[in-house]
């Protein structure tokens, strides 16, 4: 009788296993036409305009060559004993941490604080957003223009503010000891509104009800916060993090303006140091050599957070 039993409902699973799989064939065959029609041409484009200039740099990577004509000149792995015998591409990848770092420590939960802010039901909330958020929808170049101005020692805000004092003007930039830490002044203020409101979109999404039910049990403002927003949000704060750390790699635009990778190399990045000892000196072979360096920073960096701490979001 048992056996009858396991057999009858047995049957039914059985017999939706071939159901399913004529489903999931008729979905592919239904999706087919779409992957076929627009597939190739975005292959394509990334192939011509990712995939061979990746290659392509790779390859002059292994020359001693000036960008004119073709490379001749096979140098092996030269180019890239030189990057790490640099001593401004050390500084540059130290820059590049520093950068990093004050992203993490400073950036982000001082994003997170002023979103906490902005999200409850004050009066000019929204107004707060949008002054937050301003500075990082102006340009880089721009920002660097404008800060670089500031910081000038001779007719920027802060020389002003140090003879409204009766204190000698610094000339910020031009001090190897300090022009980095006022760069990294730069990027907080920069790129801060844009994690600001990926907090404010993540907090909105939370159920009112939840906070609610922790204030009937009576916890406190730290409490709620800490036991029951912050985990709530930590798929928005992984997010925040990737970002912060691939685009502290990639920093460049408002480095130029601002300092130009001076004094002495002390404002480097391994984006501004790619430019300046690889284009503007036309060692392109060199230049190359740096540009995998940093690919490969990039791409073991990028797969292997987003394998590690995001795999789940």
């Amino acid at each position: 009788m048992s056996q009858t039993s396991s057999v009858t409902a047995a049957a039914p699973s059985i017999a939706r296993a071939p159901v399913t799989s004529r489903r999931k064939r008729s979905q592919i065959r239904g999706k087919l036409p779409v992957i076929v029609l627009f597939l190739p041409p975005a292959l394509l484009i990334f192939t011509i305009f990712v995939i061979l200039p990746m290659g392509e740099a790779a390859w002059y990577s292994f020359y001693n060559w000036n960008g004119y004509g073709l490379p001749t000149q096979w140098v092996g792995t030269r180019n890239y004993e030189l990057i790490f015998n640099n001593g401004a591409f050390r500084q540059a990848l130290i820059n590049n941490g520093l950068i990093i770092l004050v992203s993490l420590i400073i950036q982000i939960p001082l994003a997170l604080w002023i979103a906490t802010m902005v999200t409850q039901r004050i009066k000019g909330a929204v107004v707060f957003r949008l002054l937050f958020f301003l500075p990082y929808v102006l340009a880089d170049v721009a920002a660097g223009m404008i800060w670089r101005f500031v910081y000038d020692g001779q007719f920027g805000l802060v020389a002003g503010i140090f003879r409204s004092m009766g204190l000698e003007a610094p000339f910020v930039l031009a001090d190897k000891q300090v022009a980095f830490y006022a760069v990294l002044v730069v990027i907080v203020w920069k790129y801060f509104g844009f994690h600001m409101m990926l907090f404010v979109a993540g907090l909105q999404g939370i159920d009112k009800s939840v906070l609610e039910a922790a204030d009937i049990d009576g916890a406190t403002g730290w409490q709620k916060f800490h036991r029951v927003t912050l985990p709530l949000l930590g798929s928005t704060v992984r997010l925040s993090v990737f970002f912060a750390v691939v685009g502290s790699l990639q920093l460049f635009d408002m480095i130029m303006p601002l300092t130009g990778g001076g004094p002495s190399n002390a404002t480097q990045t391994m984006v501004t140091f790619l430019y300046t000892f690889g284009i503007m000196r036309m060692q392109v072979g060199f230049g190359s050599a740096v540009g995998v360096v940093l690919f490969i920073i990039c791409v073991t960096l990028a797969f292997g957070y987003k394998r590690i701490f995001m795999k789940n979001d």
